[in-house]
C-alpha cells in the first residue's frame, strides 16, 4: 500500500512530461526511455499546450529530426515499451506530425516499422518515388498487412456472399434433385403430410436455380485513389481479390484519379492490385464512371460500388447524369464515402445529397460490415435502410 502514491505520481509524471511538472518524481531506466520516446513525438516547441496535457512551459523541446539512425532507435523503443495498437498510432502520428515520409524511402527504416493499414497507405502514396533498394521492403510490409486482412475478412466475405447468392437464386423449379432445398420444401408442404405413409407429398419444390458455374452477379469496385482515400484503397484492394475468388461473381476493380486504370487482371494478388494504384492525384469521378459504364453487360445483375469522398474535380453534372442512366437501366449503385475504421470522413455533402435523390445511398462502411453489405446488395435489399441499421 505504501507504494501506491509513488506509482500514481510516476504515472502522472509520464503523462505530463517535462522535468518541472510539479510531481517531483525523477525517471530512470525504462521509465526514462518511455518518457523520451513520448517526448520526441508529442512535446511542443511553441506556445501550444503539450500533447500530454502539460502547459507549454512544462513541455520539453523534443523531436526526431531527420536522422535515420535516431528514428530507427525511436521505433525500436516504442515497439519495446508499447503494445502493437499503440505503436501503430504513434507511427502514424510521427509520419503526419514530424514529416518522416522521406525516411520511409530507406530500407532500414522500412525494416524497423510495425506494419499496419495506414503505413501501407503511406507507402502506396510514395510508390512512384520508392528507390529500388527500398521497394522489396515496402512490398514485404504490404504483403504482411494484406495477408492479415485476408485472414480476418476473407472467409466471412465468401460465406456472406455465397449465402446471398443462394438466397437470391431460389426457384420453384429446381432442375435436379441436388438443387432442391429440402428444409424449405418440407416446411412449405407440411399441410400435405400423409400420416398413413408418414411422409410429405410436395406440391411445389423450393430450390436453387444455380448449381452451375454461370456468373450470377457482376461487381465493379470503383476506387478513388486520391490521397485522403488511402486506407479505403487498401481495404478495397483486399476485398476485390476476395470477391474475385467467388466463381459466381465477375469482379472488376477500377482505380482513378484524373486518369483511370483497370486493375482487374491483377486480382489474383492483392499486393499487385495495391501497387497498381497511384495515391495522391486529383479526382475525375465522371471519367471513372464513364469507363465503368463500358464494362457493364448485364445492368440488372450488376452492382457498382463507388468508393470516394465525392470531391469531384471533373464534370459533376455529367457524372450525376451517368449515374442516373445506370440506375434507370437497373444497375445497383452504392457510394461508400470511406471503407475503413477511421470514423466519419470528410466528403462533398452536395454530391451525396444529389446521389440520394437518385436513389443511390452514400455512407461510410467499416471493413467488418462490408461482407454483409455485399450480401444485402446481392439480395436486392434496400441499402439505405441497411446502412441506417448497420453503420454509424
Amino acid at each position: 500500500m505504501s507504494n501506491a502514491p509513488d506509482e500514481r505520481m510516476r504515472r502522472w509524471r509520464l503523462a505530463l512530461g517535462g522535468g518541472e511538472d510539479g510531481t517531483g518524481v525523477p525517471l530512470t531506466g525504462d521509465d526514462a526511455r518511455i518518457d523520451a520516446a513520448l517526448g520526441a513525438l508529442y512535446d511542443t516547441s511553441g506556445g501550444e499546450p503539450g500533447a500530454h496535457g502539460a502547459p507549454a512551459q512544462m513541455a520539453r523541446r523534443g523531436g526526431l529530426g531527420a536522422s535515420a539512425p535516431r528514428v530507427a532507435r525511436w521505433l525500436g523503443d516504442i515497439r519495446t515499451f508499447f503494445p502493437v495498437s499503440v505503436v501503430q498510432v504513434m507511427q502514424k502520428d510521427a509520419i503526419e506530425r514530424l514529416g518522416l515520409t522521406r525516411l520511409l524511402l530507406e530500407p532500414e527504416m522500412l525494416d524497423a516499422v510495425e506494419p499496419d493499414v495506414h503505413l501501407v497507405g503511406t507507402l502506396l502514396t510514395l510508390n512512384s518515388v520508392l528507390p529500388e533498394q527500398a521497394r522489396e521492403s515496402a512490398r514485404t510490409i504490404v504483403r504482411t498487412v494484406t495477408r492479415d486482412l485476408e485472414r480476418r475478412l476473407a472467409q466471412r466475405t465468401r460465406t456472406a456472399v455465397s449465402g446471398a447468392l443462394n438466397r437470391a437464386s431460389r426457384t420453384s423449379r429446381p432442375r435436379r434433385a441436388a438443387d432442391i432445398d429440402w428444409n424449405r420444401t418440407i416446411r412449405a408442404n407440411l399441410r400435405n403430410y400423409l400420416p398413413s405413409h408418414r411422409t410429405v407429398v410436395p406440391e411445389r419444390l423450393t430450390g436453387y436455380a444455380r448449381k452451375q458455374q454461370a456468373v450470377a452477379r457482376e461487381v465493379i469496385l470503383c476506387l478513388d485513389q486520391s490521397g485522403s482515400m488511402a486506407a479505403s484503397v487498401v481495404y478495397a484492394g483486399v476485398f476485390g481479390a476476395v470477391l474475385a475468388s467467388v466463381r459466381s461473381l465477375r469482379t472488376s476493380v477500377v482505380a482513378f484519379d484524373t486518369a483511370v486504370v483497370d486493375l482487374t487482371e491483377k486480382l489474383a494478388d492483392p499486393v499487385e492490385v495495391l501497387f497498381g494504384t497511384q495515391l495522391g492525384g486529383g479526382t475525375d469521378i465522371n471519367r471513372a464512371i464513364a469507363y465503368c459504364q463500358r464494362l457493364i453487360t448485364r445492368p440488372a445483375n450488376t452492382i457498382l460500388i463507388l468508393i470516394s469522398d465525392l470531391f469531384e474535380g471533373g464534370n459533376a453534372d455529367e457524372m450525376l447524369r451517368r449515374i442516373a442512366d445506370l440506375t434507370t437501366a437497373g444497375t445497383q449503385v452504392i457510394a461508400l464515402l470511406a471503407l475503413n475504421d477511421d470514423g466519419a470522413p470528410g466528403y462533398d455533402h452536395d454530391i451525396a445529397a444529389a446521389l440520394a435523390a437518385l436513389g443511390v445511398p452514400a455512407f461510410a462502411c467499416t471493413p467488418d460490415a462490408f461482407p454483409e453489405l455485399m450480401a444485402a446488395a446481392i439480395e436486392g435489399r434496400d441499402i439505405s435502410s441497411w446502412s441506417r441499421s448497420n453503420t454509424q
